[in-house]
C-alpha cells in the first residue's frame, strides 16, 4: 500500500507541473487572461510548490507521514477542484498557488514512506525505483495528457481529472496506509519556516523572471538578492534555534550532500529536455499537442524500464560505477539530440537520442534519488526528501530559464525560420548535455557502496583459546612433597 500511495501521490504532483503548459492557449482564449496572468498561472504552482517543499518534508517528520500525506493530498484535490471551476482569472491563480501548496505537503512524504517501509538495499532501490519512474511518467505524460483532455473536453479536466483520482487515494491512504515509524511530534521553527519559505520561493520567482526580463533587470535582481539574503539569514538560524527546521548536521552525511549537489546541476538540463522537444516538435515539425505527446511515450518508456533495472544492475555493478555509466549515457543522449535539424524526422531525429538520453536519466535519478536518503536516520527522513525535491525543482527552473536565453540567442543569430528555431533547441541540448557531463564528474565525490545482491563479508569466527596444559607430574611433585613435609612437622609439633 505504501508504495502505491507515494507513486500516485508524486505522479499527481509530476503532472500538474507539465499538464498545464497544454493548456494555456484555451485557458487564456476561455477566461480572457492576460500574458502577464497566464505566466502566473504556472509560476503559482512552482513558486509555492517549491518554497514550502523544506516545510513540508519536516512535517513529515515531526507529525508522521500518513497524517502529512492525507493533508497534503486533500489540500491538492481540493486546489484542483477550485480551478477547474474558476470563473475569474484570479481563482484560477489562486488555486494553483494552493495547489502547490499540496504538492509541497505531499511530495516529501510519498518519498519519506518508502525510505522508513524499506531498509537500505535491493527492496529500498527497488522501491524508489518506482516512485521515479512513476513521477518522471507523470511529467513526460503531461503533453499528451493536456492534449487529449484539452482537445476533446476542455481545458478545465487539465485540473478536474485530479479529483476523483485524489478521493480514491484519500480514502485508500485513511484506511489502509499504516505509519512505520513513530514521529515525535513537538514545535515547528516558525521563523526559520517563514525564512526558508521566502527565500526559495523568491529565488525561484526570480529564475523565472530571467527569460522575460533578463539578467540585468530589475524584475529578476530584486527576488534573486531577496532569495539569496532569506536563504543566508535561515542557515544563520538554523546554527542557534535549539529544535531546527533542517538540522545542518545533515549535510555532514557525504551521500547526502554530494547527492543533492549533483541533482542541481544534472537538473538543468533533465527538466529542460521535455519542453525544448515539445517545442520543437510543434514549431519545427509541424506536430500537434496529441501527437507531440504520442511522441514522447517511447522517452517515458526508456525511463520507466531504466528505473526498474536499476536494482538488478545494481546486483553486478557497484552504484557509484552504474551512476558515472549513467551519466555518460544521458550526456551522449543531450549531445546526438543537438544535431537536430528543420528536416528532423520521428525515426531518424527523435527516437534514438530520445531512447538514450531518457534511459540514462531514468537510470540517474533513481541512483540520486537513493544515495541523497541514504544514512539518514528514520526521523530526518522527510527532511532529506524535502531537500531532494527543492535542488531538483531550483535546479528545473535555473536550467530552463538558462537553457531558454541560449536558445533564443542562437535562434536569433541564426536569422529566422524553422532551421533558426532547430539551430536554437539543438544548442540548448549542446549545454545541457555539457551540464550533465560537469554533474557526472561530481559522482567521484559520492562514497562507494556494496553491490546490493553482493554476499555480505564473512566475518572469521575468533579462534578459540587454547586450554591450558595440564600440569605433569614433574612439574607437581616438588609441591606436593613440600606439602608432606609441612604436614609432618605440625604432627611431631602436637605429639610434644
Amino acid at each position: 500500500m505504501a508504495v502505491l500511495a507515494a507513486c500516485v501521490g508524486q505522479f499527481v504532483v509530476v503532472l500538474d507541473i507539465s499538464v498545464i503548459n497544454v493548456a494555456l492557449p484555451s485557458i487564456r482564449a476561455g477566461l480572457g487572461i492576460g500574458e502577464g496572468g497566464l505566466q502566473w498561472v504556472v509560476n503559482a504552482y512552482v513558486i509555492t510548490f517549491a518554497g514550502l517543499l523544506m516545510l513540508g518534508g519536516r512535517a513529515s517528520d515531526l507529525f508522521g507521514y500518513k497524517k502529512i500525506f492525507v493533508l497534503g493530498l486533500g489540500v491538492f484535490t481540493f486546489a484542483s477542484l477550485l480551478g477547474g471551476l474558476a470563473s475569474a482569472p484570479w481563482m484560477l491563480i489562486v488555486a494553483r498557488a494552493l495547489q502547490g501548496i499540496g504538492a509541497a505537503i505531499l511530495s516529501p512524504a510519498t518519498l519519506m514512506m518508502l525510505t522508513t517501509t524499506f531498509p537500505e538495499g535491493r527492496e529500498r532501490v527497488r522501491a524508489v525505483a518506482a516512485w521515479t519512474a512513476v513521477g518522471t511518467g507523470g511529467g513526460a505524460l503531461g503533453g499528451l495528457v493536456g492534449g487529449l483532455l484539452t482537445d476533446y473536453l476542455s481545458w478545465r479536466w487539465v485540473l478536474l481529472v485530479n479529483v476523483p483520482l485524489g478521493v480514491v487515494v484519500l480514502i485508500a491512504a485513511a484506511v489502509w496506509l499504516v505509519e512505520s515509524h513513530r514521529p515525535k511530534a513537538r514545535r515547528i521553527d516558525l521563523l526559520g519556516a517563514l525564512l526558508v519559505t521566502v527565500g526559495v520561493g523568491s529565488l525561484a520567482y526570480g529564475i523565472s523572471q530571467i527569460e522575460p526580463h533578463g539578467w540585468a533587470g530589475a524584475q529578476t535582481l530584486v527576488p534573486l538578492v531577496v532569495g539569496c539574503a532569506g536563504i543566508a539569514a535561515f542557515i544563520a538560524v538554523e546554527h542557534r534555534t535549539p529544535e531546527p527546521l533542517m538540522p545542518l548536521g545533515l549535510f555532514r552525511t557525504r551521500s547526502v550532500s554530494v547527492a543533492n549537489a549533483i541533482m542541481v546541476v544534472s537538473g538543468t538540463g533533465f527538466y529542460a529536455m521535455w519542453y525544448f522537444l515539445s517545442l520543437y516538435m510543434q514549431n519545427v515539425l509541424g506536430y500537434t499537442a496529441v501527437q507531440t505527446g504520442l511522441a514522447l511515450l517511447p522517452h517515458t518508456f526508456s525511463i520507466i524500464l531504466a528505473a526498474q533495472f536499476a536494482s538488478r544492475l545494481l546486483q553486478w555493478i557497484e552504484s557509484r560505477t552504474l551512476l558515472l555509466l549513467a551519466g555518460l549515457l544521458t550526456t551522449g543522449g543531450f549531445l546526438w539530440q543537438s544535431s537536430m535539424g528543420a528536416d528532423g524526422t520521428f525515426l531518424g531525429t527523435l527516437l534514438g537520442p530520445g531512447i538514450l538520453l531518457s534511459f540514462g536519466a531514468g537510470l540517474m535519478m533513481t541512483l540520486l534519488a537513493v544515495a541523497a536518503t541514504s544514512g539518514v536516520e528514520a526521523s530526518q527522513g522527510g527532511l532529506a526528501a524535502g531537500l531532494l525535491n527543492t535542488t531538483r525543482t531550483i535546479g528545473g527552473a535555473i536550467g530552463l530559464s538558462l537553457l531558454a536565453s541560449v536558445a533564443t540567442s542562437r535562434a536569433a543569430g541564426a536569422g529566422g525560420g524553422a532551421q533558426a528555431l532547430a539551430s536554437g533547441y539543438g544548442r540548448a541540448f549542446l549545454v545541457a548535455g555539457l551540464i550533465i557531463l560537469a554533474s557526472t564528474a561530481m559522482v567521484l565525490l559520492l562514497p562507494k557502496q556494496e553491490r546490493t545482491g553482493a554476499q555480505p563479508t564473512q566475518t572469521p569466527e575468533p579462534t578459540a583459546r587454547p586450554e591450558p596444559e595440564p600440569r605433569s607430574e614433574p612439574q607437581l611433585e616438588p609441591q606436593l612433597q613440600q606439602a608432606k613435609a609441612e604436614a609432618r612437622q605440625e604432627l611431631e609439633a602436637e605429639a610434644e
